[in-house]
C-alpha cells in the first residue's frame, strides 16, 4: 500500500464531509495552528453540535481477533453521522503512520469514509486528507487541494 502523492478520488462531493470540513475551517479560523489536539477536538465538537451534525467522540474501537472482540485501547476521535471516521491531528506533517492509522480504523469500524484534519497548518485546506475504503477492502485517497476545494465559497477558504 502506498501513501505518496494522492490522486483525486471520486465522490468528494460527500455532503457530510463537506459540512465537517466547514466546521473545522471555522475552528481553525478562530484558533489558528499551534494548540493541542484536545483543544481542537473540544472546539470542533462544539461547532458540529451547533451545525446539528450527529457525532460520537472518543468512541472505543475493539479488535476482532481469533473470533473474540478485544478492547486494545483504540479510540476514534470522532464518528460523524455513524459513517465518517474523523481523526484530529496537530503535527508538523501527516505521515504514513497517520494514514495507516486511519485505514486501520476504517477497517476495524467497518466504515468506508475517513478524514484526517491536521490543524497545525497555516491554511486548514493544506491539512485535510480523505480516505475512502472500497468494498473490496482497498482504498482510494485524496489530499484536498486548492483545486478540489474551489467549489466552496472563497470566504470558507480564508
Amino acid at each position: 500500500m502506498e501513501y505518496g502523492d494522492w490522486e483525486a478520488a471520486e465522490g468528494l462531493d460527500d455532503p457530510i464531509t463537506k459540512r465537517v470540513i466547514g466546521c473545522a475551517i471555522s475552528v481553525h479560523r478562530k484558533l489558528g495552528p499551534g494548540l493541542l489536539e484536545s483543544a481542537y477536538q473540544v472546539c470542533l465538537a462544539h461547532e458540529l453540535k451547533k451545525a446539528g451534525i450527529r457525532f460520537e467522540r472518543e468512541l472505543p474501537l475493539a479488535v476482532l481477533y481469533d473470533g473474540v472482540r478485544l478492547d486494545c485501547g483504540y479510540r476514534l476521535d470522532f464518528l460523524v453521522e455513524d459513517s465518517v471516521v474523523l481523526e484530529i491531528k496537530c503535527v508538523d506533517a501527516v505521515l504514513d503512520v497517520h494514514l495507516a492509522q486511519l485505514l486501520t480504523y476504517l477497517k476495524l469500524s467497518g466504515k468506508q469514509r475517513g478524514l484526517i484534519l491536521n490543524f497545525n497548518v497555516v491554511l486548514l485546506k493544506d491539512g485535510i486528507y480523505r480516505r475512502v475504503l472500497t468494498a473490496e477492502g482497498s482504498s482510494r485517497s485524496t489530499r484536498l487541494s486548492n483545486t478540489i476545494l474551489h467549489s466552496a465559497s472563497s470566504a470558507t477558504l480564508r
